[in-house]
């Protein structure tokens, strides 16, 4: 494993026209003598640029648009390489149900679930390398061992992962078929006008913001969300129930915002904090209420409800969680107001 960053300088040849930097490293990398050829994806180059870990004379860029000439002298870091192979770390779980076959975790607020940059190790991965020992399926598959689906960092509640590769398999297929049933509560602003609903609206990567979802009609992957509202907080904010029938990355996020309730605390989707303020006061919410509940710092959402059918027994087996302190807490506070 190389544990040096590499710097990689590159031009356009002379009397090129001006190229789009992203289009421009590519194309340099591959015209690069066999012995010292750089092998790296568009999308790779894209994700390196963003990272500031390209510098076009002198200047980094982060704009994988940004025109480059031929005066232009490029330096491209590659950072050094890491081990792809989490390890096994003792971090404590919440295992609501195990056997030889699976586990069903109830996941704590702030756990990323898998490795990735930025996050290489503390996640539940890590904590189930540790647990499972080597009884945990997909063990030799690098990224995700085990998992089946997965939850945002900051979203608690429960998950279901497979040890066996029976389990993997039978659990994968019933969340290709839609027969792995998952629930969700959120808090969101203001009340729908229907309190019982779907959102059928296709989902794809945000545009300009990598870390963003987005309704794509064109382009988007199916999504499906059903929703009915629990309990309502005069007319600035209700607790919903969201049964996904598909599960996208944001689903339940990205569908609140669509339907014009975000969630409240989702720092990617939700409302201006302005707003949200004025939302509050104006159904009678005093200031001290308003301030403590605008510092929410999380997306309100809980996953509450797990159900599926066995993969080796066959038993339909169902699991609820409690909803954790903060969010108890934040209704609470909602329900204050008289």
């Amino acid at each position: 494993m190389n544990d040096q960053a590499d710097i990689i300088k590159l031009s356009l040849a002379e009397g090129t026209k001006p190229t789009r930097l992203d289009k421009a490293l590519a194309d340099l990398c591959e015209q690069m003598p066999q012995e010292d050829n750089v092998s790296l994806s568009r999308s790779r180059l894209k994700a390196l640029i963003l990272d500031g870990q390209v510098v076009v004379s002198g200047m980094i860029i982060k704009t994988a648009s940004y025109k480059v000439t031929d005066q232009d002298v490029i330096k491209l870091t590659l950072p050094a390489a890491i081990d792809d192979t989490p390890k096994a770390q003792d971090i404590p779980l919440n295992i609501v149900y195990e056997d030889d076959d699976l586990l069903v975790i109830n996941k704590a607020v702030g756990m990323v679930v898998h490795p990735a940059v930025g996050n290489l190790d503390g996640t539940l991965v890590n904590a189930l390398l540790h647990h499972c020992k080597d009884n945990l399926s997909g063990i030799g598959g690098v990224k995700r061992p085990g998992i089946v689906h997965r939850l945002d960092k900051e979203t608690s509640g429960l998950m279901v992962v497979a040890k066996s590769d029976l389990a993997h398999q039978g659990l994968s297929a019933q969340l290709q078929d839609r027969t792995l049933s998952r629930v969700y509560g959120a808090l969101v602003w203001r009340v729908p006008t229907l309190i019982k609903g779907s959102v059928d609206a296709p989902i794809g990567r945000h545009s300009s913001n990598r870390l963003k979802m987005a309704i794509m009609k064109s382009s988007g992957r199916e999504a499906i969300t059903h929703y009915h509202v629990q309990e309502k907080y005069h007319e600035a904010a209700c607790w919903v129930d969201c049964k996904l029938e598909s599960g996208r990355t944001h689903q339940i996020r990205v569908h609140m915002q669509h339907m014009k309730h975000p969630l409240v605390g989702d720092p990617l989707y939700g409302l201006p904090h302005q707003e949200g303020k004025a939302l509050l006061k104006r159904n009678g919410y005093e200031e001290d209420i308003v301030k403590r509940v605008m510092s929410f710092d999380r997306q309100a959402l809980h996953a509450r409800d797990i159900g599926f059918i066995h993969p080796r027994s066959n038993e339909e087996m169902h699991f609820t969680s409690d909803m954790p302190d903060d969010l108890q807490k934040l209704k609470n506070l909602l329900n204050s107001a008289s």
